[in-house]
């Protein structure tokens, strides 16, 4: 089946005729499922206690890690075991111990656990294994998809992957590799979202990398902490919250490695000129070019994607000729580099030469902005030109309309965001 909004290829498990991309442009939400089971904390097996309870392998001290963590009395769990009273009492104090792989086998689905943890073996368990190593898969191949300009089959491609974790969760089988994996389905999600999401619906995209981050903060992992906080902090830049982006781009900057908060001062200078706050952006932005400069090709940042950042940044903060003179001095090719960051710099630079009066050079800029755009199927960017253009050049107004009911995008409100 094909998707009636792109044509791209739509999975038998949707009951929806459009990709999930086309889905969640058309402005519908991601389906969550709510937890359809009682029994396990959502933290049980996450936390420091119940990872030395389950390395331990000693049931007892599991099934007490479990009762401490749920609350559930002895009898509770006996009647929804099948036991009595006393024979749980016997298991937690040592004085009865249980080697039928079958019990064994029960206990560890009611507890949420993966069959190995309590020493027998499952067919379940190679499932969960594959589910892993296919979703750290997924994660990679989404990235480097987003990355190379295919921001819409990202999201086709991480909107199973995601349901999947999701329903996994809601079912209390919440091991602590499956909670890492779907904080980072999340947050990837958000990010991929953020590229393909129109601006009045680029919120969908900050409540995903939130959702990701809720999850960093209880997983006691600092390098996943400071990425859900970076890619969190810029959806929330996107969607006029600089505040708050800068405040979990500062935090991100203190936790991460050297690559992570380099990648952090990258952000927080875009954060920081739509904030309009001249001495934080310069401070961000002439150290983010030091870092360039004096470790090229580490993956801090590409130099026209750090280059868009300074000129953006300039023009935010109210200082156009600045801006005008960087363009001059430093001009980017646009060829070799992907198609988002192309029709992102498209944009930029039609901003700056529009604030030098250059009309003939901006309008150049606008209109090859809006065909990649246009063709990558990035809204926001077309939205952006219209936005500029509106009053100055209006027959790439005109063009940017074209192109947004092309995309079956509604033309944006004035108040829009600005987003990249």
């Amino acid at each position: 089946m094909r998707c009636d909004g792109c044509g791209a290829t739509v999975g038998r498990w949707s009951a929806s005729p459009l990709c999930p991309a086309c889905h969640a442009i058309a402005g519908a939400a991601l389906p969550v499922p709510v937890q359809r089971r009682g029994g396990s904390a959502l933290w049980l097996w996450t936390s420091d206690a119940a990872r030395a309870a389950l390395a331990s392998g000693d049931l007892a001290v599991i099934i007490r890690a479990y009762r401490a963590a749920t609350g559930v009395s002895q009898r509770r769990l006996a009647e929804l075991l099948g036991y009595d009273p006393t024979y749980i009492s016997m298991i937690e104090t040592g004085r009865r111990e249980i080697s039928d792989v079958a019990a064994r086998l029960r206990i560890a689905r009611h507890l949420g656990l993966p069959a190995h943890t309590l020493g027998v073996s499952d067919p379940d368990d190679a499932d969960f294994t594959a589910m892993l190593q296919f979703g750290e898969s997924t994660i990679r191949l989404a990235a480097i998809a987003r990355q190379s300009g295919h921001g819409a089959e990202a999201v086709n491609e991480l909107w199973p992957l995601v349901t999947r974790l999701e329903s996994r969760v809601a079912d209390g089988h919440v091991e602590r590799d499956v909670m890492l994996l779907l904080a980072r389905a999340r947050a990837e999600l958000g990010v991929s979202l953020g590229y393909v999401l129109p601006e009045e619906r680029l919120v969908s995209a900050a409540r995903w990398t939130g959702r990701a981050l809720w999850l960093a903060e209880h997983l006691n992992d600092e390098d996943l902490l400071a990425f859900t906080l970076r890619v969190h902090g810029n959806e929330l830049r996107k969607v006029e919250r600089p505040n708050a982006a800068v405040a979990r781009l500062r935090r991100s900057m203190e936790l991460g490695s050297d690559l992570d908060r380099g990648a952090a001062l990258v952000q927080l200078a875009r954060a920081a000129g739509e904030l309009g706050d001249p001495a934080l952006f310069d401070h961000a932005i002439t150290s983010a070019w030091r870092l360039v400069d004096a470790k090229p090709g580490v993956g801090l940042t590409s130099p026209y994607a750090l280059h868009e950042v300074h000129l953006r940044g300039l023009v935010h903060t109210r200082r156009p000729e600045l801006a005008t003179d960087l363009l001059d001095r430093r001009r980017m090719s646009t060829i070799a580099i992907p198609p988002q960051w192309q029709a992102i710099l498209h944009v930029t630079t039609g901003e700056v030469l529009l604030a030098r009066a250059d009309t003939p050079q901006a309008e150049t800029a606008f209109e090859a902005a809006i065909t990649i755009a246009e063709e990558h199927r990035l809204p926001h960017q077309i939205q952006r030109s219209l936005r500029a253009c509106k009053s100055h050049l209006p027959a790439v107004g005109e063009l940017a309309r074209q192109a947004l009911g092309r995309l079956r995008i509604p033309e944006p409100n004035p108040a829009g965001s600005q987003a990249p």
